[in-house]
């Protein structure tokens, strides 16, 4: 199965309906198997005030700002989402969506959203995640804050509904996001522990933890999508824009061609490579009833004679045949009867 690759619109449309038509469209160039909005309001995610609990004063991009002085500029009006979904569907691209709330699910589900998304940040709301699930669609969900046990706590609030169809982002939740903090060996154990799919939702710059990602067993990796950075924005400082989009999703075509599948069998070219393997050759004019010694018989290359690991046992017997100076030498080992 190919990694499913998402690019995240996000906030990255900065209130311009066309510029989220256009950022749909390059999604698509660009090799995005998928396009990913998300549905809320400032005031469905939190409220209009400005005491020390809404400051954001947390080293990030955004502080300054309260909360919902954040999510009035980020948000994807609700009146544009017909038509995006729309749009997408003409360009033959999936678009689904980020609920924040039931509110936005139940408006999500008059567009016939196909997948549902939980961001990392509302992993912890298990009714949010219950309720999502019920609709029984695909669920995604981001792990970027979340323990352990929080974690195993919205599985399972997927599978009480019955919906099975769950993946789980590896994340983590600093924008932009260092290296050293990817821990991405964290990806095959959440496969071995949750025994579902599992992915990434990468905020690091550049494709670097993408490709790793899908080499440890990755099969969806979120990526944030911009046009153009100069753009600005809440999250452009973070997203990639559409040659960078295209090169990563290329490299991760070409991991997922070196990954290949399991297997000891030789390849046609592995077997063409073979004549350059060594083997036991004549190095001198051997009469029939020579003893064999390191001086008439040696382990070379080309791969024509038969295998090196005889040599031991040929050394101190009789030639049964003449062989001439880089003749190959020809021994089939007595079996057992």
């Amino acid at each position: 199965m190919n990694t499913f690759i998402i690019a995240e619109l996000s906030a990255n449309h900065n209130h311009k309906k066309e510029i989220a038509f256009k950022t749909i469209e390059a999604a698509k160039k660009a090799g995005a198997d998928a396009v990913k909005i998300q549905t809320y309001t400032a005031d469905t995610m939190t409220l209009d005030c400005d005491n020390e609990h809404f400051q954001i004063n947390h080293g990030s991009l955004w502080d300054g700002k309260t909360l919902y002085e954040l999510y009035q500029q980020a948000y994807t009006p609700w009146e544009w989402h017909k038509e995006l979904f729309n749009h997408a569907a003409e360009l033959g691209i999936p678009l689904f969506s980020t609920p924040f709330d039931k509110t936005a699910v139940d408006f999500l589900e008059t567009l016939n959203n196909p997948i549902y998304k939980i961001a990392s940040f509302e992993i912890t709301d298990i009714p949010l995640i219950e309720y999502a699930a019920s609709m029984h669609k695909p669920m995604i969900i981001s792990t970027g804050i979340a323990t352990l046990q929080e974690i195993e706590e919205a599985v399972s609030a997927c599978k009480k509904t019955g919906n099975n169809d769950i993946t789980l982002l590896k994340c983590t939740s600093s924008y932009p996001a260092p290296l050293k903090e990817a821990n991405l060996l964290t990806i095959p154990d959440m496969i071995t522990k949750f025994n579902c799919k599992v992915g990434l939702s990468d905020h690091t710059l550049g494709d670097v933890c993408a490709c790793a990602a899908v080499a440890l067993g990755a099969k969806v990796i979120e990526k944030h999508f911009i046009i153009d950075r100069s753009i600005g924005g809440p999250d452009a400082a973070f997203s990639m824009e559409v040659e960078e989009f295209a090169v990563m999703v290329k490299r991760i075509r070409e991991t997922e061609k070196c990954l290949g599948c399991v297997s000891y069998e030789l390849s046609e070219l592995s077997k063409k490579s073979r004549k350059f393997s060594r083997s036991l050759f004549a190095v001198k004019d051997i009469q029939k009833g020579e003893i064999f010694t390191e001086e008439n018989i040696r382990s070379i290359r080309p791969g024509d004679g038969c295998s090196p690991k005889y040599l031991p046992e040929l050394l101190g017997t009789k030639s049964d045949k003449e062989y001439k100076r880089g003749e190959p030498l020809i021994y089939e080992p007595a079996t057992n009867n």
